[in-house]
């Protein structure tokens, strides 16, 4: 299907169903339900679900394949949104036209960047791409303010010149992001009994492009190009010795990672159009570090497994608050329930970091593959004997598999 194999148009169609019922899947509670507050499925935070995955997937083709890891990549996300919002302010609200732009500016940025960068490995170029990236960030915060609008973002005015749309609608108003004249918060509520679900037209624009992202990242990996940026992460000094010139290769893997972000910038911007600084700043670009090996590095899923996973954990766990575990422990008795609400507080709310570093750990050590690993050994204890099931463990460890 689609020049897939099996396993791998198996894996896609998990992933294209997971994306279209994601309004089922993440509101398993009733509205009126003392857990409703664990639902996600409302449609800003679907959005950054899919965006979030995007860009994961994107540092994925690099770090996971190519073994080199880059602390910049936030620089490419803000480069997308600042591309996307001008297209905006200059040409139409149409998102086709801010999604092309970003890519493209993206590209050109990552090309001056890789190519720079990738005279160097390892740590060096780690360090190379974060410089680059705090560079961009003060840049966009200060020097080039007027193109950025500097600490107040990049935002849609009364004045924008645009060619291809009114800048002011009717009723005095602001236009919105669009395509082709649907609006990207239009949204229908289908209720059925308690529950409620949101189906919302920005977020299945997303889902298109990360449909087409996910599969575009399965050609690469199965390519004799994703066979050759593998070799580089196995062994690029002894490639050298063979006459090989990877730079090409690693260069091209360097430009569609990036790509990959500016595709989550201009969607970013398609949804909400303000773009800030502050995406620049190198916390941005840790954070898709987390979600890749928190997912599982080099492995297909591992990445959207990631992004859902810490963007979960941004939005609704740390919502969590004194009152609401009260709420859960009322049958105890008031001095251990207190206690237990003391103990727990330092994890929740403003503290879910904490929490989701403790997670992030435990999976570094107990699960080197990540969620994906994780999976594999539960579906491992089904699929065969225990005698079986831990020697697939132990060769999931040495090999995780995509």
């Amino acid at each position: 299907m689609l020049g897939l194999d099996k396993k791998d148009a198996l894996l896609f169609l998990i992933v294209v169903a997971m994306v279209v019922l994601a309004p089922f899947i993440l509101n398993p509670f009733p509205t009126d339900s003392s857990l409703a507050q664990f639902n996600a499925g409302y449609p800003d935070l679907m959005q950054r679900f899919l965006i979030f995955g995007i860009f994961a997937v994107g540092f994925n083709i690099l770090f996971g394949l190519t073994g080199y890891l880059s602390f910049g990549h936030a620089a490419f996300l803000g480069v997308g949104s600042y591309a996307g919002v001008w297209m905006f302010k200059l040409l139409g609200m149409n998102v086709l036209l801010a999604i092309v732009s970003s890519v493209l500016m993206s590209a050109v940025f990552a090309v001056v960047i890789g190519y720079i960068s990738l005279r160097r490995s390892g740590i060096y170029f780690s360090i190379l791409t974060l410089a680059f990236a705090q560079m961009s960030y003060a840049l966009a915060y200060s020097v080039l303010s007027g193109i950025t609008n500097g600490e107040t973002g990049l935002q849609l005015s009364h004045n924008d010149p645009r060619v291809l749309g009114a800048s002011v609608n009717a009723d005095g108003s602001l236009p919105v992001p669009n395509l082709f004249g649907l609006e990207m918060r239009a949204t229908e509520t289908l209720n059925i009994g308690p529950w409620a679900f949101d189906f919302n037209a920005g977020y299945y624009v997303c889902a298109v492009f990360m449909i087409a992202g996910f599969y575009l990242a399965i050609r690469i990996f199965r390519s004799p190009f994703g066979m050759m940026l593998r070799a580089v992460k196995s062994n690029q000094q002894r490639m050298h010795y063979t006459g090989l010139n990877t730079r090409p290769y690693t260069l091209a893997a360097f430009v569609i990672s990036g790509m990959y972000a500016g595709l989550a910038g201009g969607l970013m911007v398609s949804m909400d159009p303000l773009a800030g600084a502050e995406r620049m700043l190198w916390t941005r670009s840790g954070e898709v570090v987390l979600m890749t090996i928190l997912g599982g590095a080099g492995t297909l899923i591992g990445p959207v497994l990631g992004a859902g996973f810490i963007k979960y954990f941004e939005n609704i766990f740390s919502k969590i608050n004194d009152n609401v575990l009260h709420g859960w422990f009322a049958f105890m008795p008031d001095g251990l329930e207190n206690a237990v609400v003391w103990i727990l507080h330092p994890f929740i709310g403003k503290g879910w970091h904490l929490t989701l570093g403790i997670l992030f750990m435990l999976v570094v050590i107990f699960l080197p593959g990540g969620l994906v690993e994780g999976g594999q050994r539960i579906m491992g204890l089904f699929r065969r004997s225990p005698k079986d099931g831990a020697k697939q463990d132990t060769e999931a460890s040495k090999h995780p598999a995509e």
